[in-house]
């Protein structure tokens, strides 16, 4: 990889617009003062930053389950899945991985299959950092069906600054694992929710990257793992 390619990664059709938006802006703070400009240089570097949308490597061994989204393992725990997504009224582990607004905000499929059913509900901005944002803050659902039958339930769930879910496929659809699949504007959660008797392969606190770091491994007997900070 040449040291330009290391810095300048392609950009999701969503950020036009807005480093449009956001390079106006600083044309006219240029004309007002000059330090104005730069600072609108510097957010509008950033608009395109966050926008980014690099190819990541995925591995594709099957039972393989990745992280949908960049950013860090906020809470491994027991919860029932929102009924919109047809999984059943039993808990199942959620893994919730959440993104600041310096991570890459494009959304990955975690396994291979077809998209059952897409449900969008409307809700509240809480900080997506807050358990109750999984059932109060607007989201939108993916159940994906694996072809031994398990289905996988994937949900982008909208934060405090966030205020728009983006998702780009449609019922009916096949992914492939670490397919993009949609994103969510500045800043929100992504949870996936495990096929009952699976451990993750991740702890809170870890670091993961989108398409590429393995949450979880459908056939695997290794039970949860734990973690220490060094």
């Amino acid at each position: 990889m040449s040291m330009l390619a290391t810095f300048i990664k392609p950009m999701h059709r969503e950020g036009y617009r807005f480093v449009g938006i956001f390079a106006a802006v600083t044309v006219v703070l240029f004309l007002i003062a000059e330090p104005l400009g730069w600072i609108g240089v510097g957010l509008t570097v950033w608009c395109y930053y966050f926008f980014r949308d690099p190819d990541r490597v995925t591995p594709v061994r099957d039972g393989l389950v990745v992280s949908p989204a960049d950013g860090v393992v906020q809470m491994i725990e027991a919860a029932v899945p929102p009924a919109e997504l047809g999984l059943g009224a039993e808990p199942l582990t959620r893994v919730s991985v959440f993104m600041n607004v310096f991570n890459c905000h494009v959304n990955r499929a975690p396994v291979a299959g077809q998209v059952e059913k897409i449900a969008y509900r409307p809700g509240k901005f809480f900080n997506a950092s807050l358990d109750k944002a999984s059932v109060d803050n607007e989201r939108n659902g993916l159940t994906i069906r694996m072809e031994d039958g398990r289905r996988i339930g994937v949900v982008q769930i909208a934060g405090l600054v966030a205020r728009r879910i983006v998702c780009e496929v449609n019922e009916g659809v096949h992914l492939m694992t670490g397919q993009r699949f949609g994103m969510i504007r500045f800043g929100s959660r992504l949870d996936v929710y495990l096929p009952a008797g699976v451990a993750p392969l991740v702890t809170v606190g870890m670091t993961t990257v989108a398409g590429e770091t393995v949450i979880a491994d459908l056939t695997s007997t290794e039970p949860e793992r734990r973690g220490a900070v060094r």
